[in-house]
């Protein structure tokens, strides 16, 4: 699989100059916008709530430019949804940082970095039920039906009314056990060697 390692928590500088976010103003989805990431279904469950919160959405097409283009066409009248393109370095570490909730609704994955990372930053995190999310999050993640948008409305609504049972330290605490690099590459080191 793939690994994370204990990253370091920042507070929002780059992004509060850049987007006006402050920490737990936003819910966070960060992939690339391809259909499959299930990005159409967070839209549309999160123009059905009466919330103050922005909805950041982060990260590049991917060989889908119409799809990319639908998505723009769908958040152009919500001046709440906040496009920020591709991201990397510090900007990044702080969008994980600052988000109230990361949200990954997928339909198919394999095995998502951004959630392994997400979970590292000890992010409250709601995904699809797709065996690959439930895999890695365990029990330390809220889940809704996959592709059932009012589902989603409802379970992401619950969050943003603060029913989170899970404490930051017990998801990076899980996260950084289950898939630590250091253990991975010993497990492989392993296998390479044939014992």
């Amino acid at each position: 699989p793939n690994g994370v390692n204990k990253p370091t928590i920042r507070q929002a500088k780059i992004i509060k100059e850049k987007y006006g976010l402050e920490k737990d103003s936003y819910i966070l989805f960060l992939a690339r916008i391809v259909p499959e990431k299930g990005l159409h279904y967070l839209i549309e469950a999160f123009k059905k709530i009466d919330t103050d919160k922005k909805l950041v959405i982060a990260g590049g097409a991917s060989h889908t430019n119409d799809y990319l283009e639908t998505i723009k066409r769908s958040i152009k009248d919500d001046d709440r949804i906040i496009m920020t393109g591709f991201v990397q370095g510090q900007e990044l570490e702080e969008l994980y940082s600052n988000c109230l909730v990361y949200c990954l609704p997928s339909d198919v994955e394999g095995m998502p970095l951004s959630l392994l990372e997400a979970m590292s930053y000890g992010c409250n995190c709601l995904v699809s039920d797709i065996e690959e999310n439930v895999q890695v999050t365990g029990n330390y993640a809220t889940v809704f039906e996959k592709s059932n948008i009012e589902d989603l409305r409802c379970k992401l609504e619950g969050l943003l009314e603060g029913n989170k049972n899970i404490m930051m330290e017990e998801v990076q605490g899980y996260i950084l056990k289950k898939y630590s690099w250091e253990d991975i590459v010993n497990k492989l080191e392993i296998i390479y060697k044939g014992r």
